[in-house]
């Protein structure tokens, strides 16, 4: 290959991968929440999970994309892990139009002619609609013909190489050569970035008469399992969920390379027998195609029975790091580009941290000794998960910097804020508390009913019970607040008349007004949930109409946010 043959066949690569790249962003931009609630449907049964995989894959043709997608819905708990593996299969199933694409239109039709057409409409819808869903479809359109001119170069440079007899010398070399090519397909995929692409190549090369069929088989294999790096590299120093559907991923693809290479003679006979049938004898591109098709398939098969006992391997792999109670469990920077499921994650990671400081308030009005130790561990847990919200939440406001945004993310800071006082006070309470002793007999009985009281507001304040109310905590607030004074009132008076010594009186204020001040913040934390929560909801819905009705223009969208902040605000 000459050095000007070299650069067209890079330059075809790269014309690939940017068609790629358009069709598959404005694709999911054009789509908006349907790819969303498609995924959302995978979450009744595993069928279901491979057919949206398969579905979503061939929409944007981006199997990275949906993989990195379901490990999103399952950091933020709205899909389970045996849920997201029937996805993982579905989109690995999905690629295999790409090949198709390749064999069936680009060996058979004057591509340049196609290519040309699309990228003037494409440009054109583009810059018409700007951001709204015509305009992304333009982008995919523009971004399709480019995919097919990239195809048409990659044709051509193949075309004119001529007979490579140093390559059919290697395939001929049995295992060892095929191994070669297997790896050289790993390489091409990982340096690319796309299995889509490496198999753009080895589908051209092949057709070309560079690469002999059994060797273009075997590079298809590494392709295959090459395509696991770009989730592989994606969840380092992620969370733990993200580690596991990625590890799903390597794992199907693995097992199905090493499968495939083990029955390749197998499966090209059987690939013989398809073309036979079909009449497609002496189309390598084709037979490429089906072979690929094949060793998806045989991989789900072969996957399917193994599901469940994957799903509780991998749920007892890399715990040790969601052990760490001072590591978030729910946020993972790969989500920060899909902003519905960054505030999905962070939502669930602010439910965990009032959780905690919950529990912390609890047990220090339960025991009248306190482990100071254990309190000092979670007080040190709930301030590394506050640094950790807080740089989740800056991270998205930074990328999304838009009404919507930057009006919900102050209420998630407030919460975890509240949450590192509520642990402070509750310290504070296991100190205190062991001061006060109460011998009058109705002081002590008025005492242990607002401790009780106290505990029974804390257990009202969890927002995501399906029965929460915020006027019942409203209410049970205001109870609370007259029990309070009266208390106060009554120990007071105990001080004055002289029934309760001063420096006893003194410790038994402080403790209440600790009391006091831990229901003050746990109400406000819920009520700063609360509307975290539904600010969120309401924003969903509301984006969601503004698409169904075509009206995604970026200055309305604005209006919008605006109007459901100042909604808020009031």
């Amino acid at each position: 290959m000459s050095l000007a043959a070299a650069f067209t066949f890079v330059g075809g690569i790269g014309l690939f991968l940017l068609g790629m790249r358009l069709m598959s962003d404005g694709l999911k931009v054009a789509a908006g929440d349907t790819l969303r609630s498609i995924l959302a449907a995978a979450t009744r049964s595993r069928i279901r999970g491979v057919a949206s995989g398969i579905l979503i894959t061939t929409l944007v043709q981006s199997s990275s994309a949906v993989v990195f997608a379901t490990i999103g819905f399952v950091n933020a708990g709205l899909m389970t892990l045996a849920q997201a593996v029937g996805v993982i299969y579905g989109s690995n199933v999905g690629t295999t139009l790409t090949s198709w694409i390749v064999a069936l239109v680009g060996f058979n039709l004057d591509l340049r002619a196609m290519a040309m057409p699309c990228i003037g409409l494409g440009m054109g819808m583009w810059v018409a609609f700007r951001q709204r869903p015509a305009g992304a479809l333009g982008q995919a359109i523009a971004g399709l013909g480019l995919f097919f001119l990239g195809i048409d170069i990659l044709r051509d440079t193949f075309a004119d190489t001529g007979d490579v007899r140093v390559l059919e010398t290697w395939a001929d070399r049995g295992i060892p050569g095929l191994l070669l090519f297997a790896v050289g397909g790993i390489l091409l995929t990982v340096l690319m970035q796309s299995s889509s692409a490496a198999l753009a190549v080895t589908l051209t090369a092949a057709a070309g008469g560079l690469v002999p069929l059994q060797a273009a088989a075997a590079m298809v294999i590494g392709a295959n399992v090459g395509t696991t790096s770009t989730a592989a590299f994606a969840v380092i120093g992620a969370t733990a969920p993200a580690k596991r559907a990625a590890t799903a991923h390597v794992a199907f693809n693995a097992i199905t390379a090493l499968v495939a290479f083990v029955g390749l003679p197998l499966l090209l006979w059987l690939v013989g027998q398809i073309n036979d049938l079909l009449g497609l004898e002496g189309r390598i591109a084709t037979s490429l195609a089906i072979f690929h098709t094949l060793t998806k398939l045989l991989g789900l098969a072969i996957m399917w029975p193994l599901t469940s006992a994957l799903v509780r391997r991998l749920e007892r792999l890399f715990r040790s790091r969601e052990e760490d109670e001072e590591q978030p469990r729910h946020l993972d920077r790969n989500v920060l580009g899909t902003p519905s499921l960054a505030m999905d994650a962070l939502g669930l990671e602010l439910h965990r941290i009032i959780g905690i400081a919950r529990e912390q308030a609890t047990a220090a009005i339960n025991a009248e000794n306190v482990d100071a130790v254990a309190l000092a561990r979670r007080m040190k847990t709930l301030e590394a998960l506050q640094v950790a919200i807080g740089e989740f939440a800056s991270g998205l406001g930074r990328d999304h910097d838009d009404g919507a945004t930057t009006q919900a993310l102050p209420h998630a800071l407030r919460v975890s804020q509240y949450a590192t006082d509520i642990a402070e006070r509750a310290a504070e309470l296991a100190r205190l508390q062991p001061q006060v002793r109460l011998e009058d007999e109705a002081l002590a009985s008025a005492y242990h009913h607002l401790r009780a009281a106290t505990i029974d507001l804390i257990e009202q304040c969890r927002v995501d019970d399906p029965d929460w109310k915020l006027a019942e905590l409203d209410e049970a607030r205001t109870q609370f607040e007259r029990d309070y004074q009266a208390l106060k009132g009554l120990v007071l008076r105990a001080g004055t008349v002289g029934t309760l010594p001063a420096r006893r009186m003194a410790a038994t204020l402080e403790v209440l007004s600790v009391l006091h001040r831990i229901v003050d913040q746990i109400t406000k934390a819920a009520r700063y949930l609360d509307r975290f929560v539904s600010y969120r909801d309401r924003i969903d819905d509301q984006q969601a109409h503004a698409r169904q009705q075509g009206r995604d223009d970026p200055d309305e969208a604005k209006g919008q946010a605006d109007a459901v902040a100042s909604q808020d605000s009031s």
